[in-house]
């Protein structure tokens, strides 16, 4: 049936999405910066040849990360199907924004596991300063942090799809609201006081803002899409709505 479908994949989606951001943010929160702004000692700067020796150590948490934000693309997709045909306007917009950012973080994230460590052990250190992670103005930083612009904005797009009357709906729309919101909020106060030299700062706020985001919405989601999952109608379509989706 349509809508069990629809509402397990949302289901388990939110869960896992919850789990492993669980885990990326344990496992990055335990990774020290060695570079850049925040770090306390044991720097590495440019051009960061010499930093082999931090492979595979600071760079295990891409491993979740990348499934996490996989993860977090079909969880979109379920929000998009189950939602009710005068709002997908809204959540096509916000899954389109969705796919860009799990676009650009796979290949960030994927070019820091394949090619940095490789072509350092081999002495092609060419290029290196600009793509490694350890610069903290370089285009690891940038696409991580257009990366966190699309997701914060398919988070907003897919918010009208819970404007409802239960409490979950209301949470899941005000939560997406306010990531949206802080991490705007956070790029302009970064780019006022810093300018060009706000290194990885706005970087950190936006990651701590949207996996944040991400734990709390997949805790009220799982909680919208289990509902569904018990319905044995055959003819009900799943839809996001205070009528047919969670008390």
């Amino acid at each position: 049936m349509e809508t069990q479908h629809i509402a397990r994949v949302g289901f388990y989606g939110a869960v896992m999405t919850v789990l492993l951001t669980l885990v990326t943010f344990g496992i990055a929160y335990a990774t020290p910066p060695l570079a850049g702004p925040l770090c306390a000692g044991g720097c590495y700067a440019y051009p960061y040849a010499d930093i082999a020796s931090r492979f595979p150590r600071d760079y295990i948490w891409m491993y979740p990360a990348i499934l996490l934000v996989l993860v977090y693309y079909v969880l979109m997709t379920a929000i998009h199907h189950a939602a009710p045909n005068d709002k997908k306007i809204y959540s096509h917009i916000g899954l389109s924004f969705a796919l860009i950012s799990t676009a650009t973080f796979v290949i960030d994230y994927f070019l820091q596991i394949s090619v940095i460590q490789p072509s350092l052990l081999l002495g092609e250190i060419d290029g290196i300063s600009l793509l490694t992670q350890f610069n903290a103005h370089g285009i690891f930083i940038a696409l991580e942090e257009i990366g966190f612009f699309m997701m914060s904005l398919s988070m907003l797009f897919m918010a009208p799809v819970f404007v409802g009357k239960t409490k979950s709906e209301k949470a899941i729309c005000w939560i997406f609201v306010s990531c949206f919101s802080l991490t705007v909020i956070s790029f302009t106060l970064f780019s006022v006081f810093y300018g060009i030299n706000r290194e990885y700062l706005f970087e950190i706020a936006a990651i701590s803002i949207n996996w944040l985001t991400l734990i709390i919405s997949g805790i009220f989601l799982s909680i919208v899409f289990r509902r569904p999952m018990t319905d044995s109608s055959p003819k009900q379509k799943v839809s996001l709505s205070p009528q047919k989706v969670d008390a």
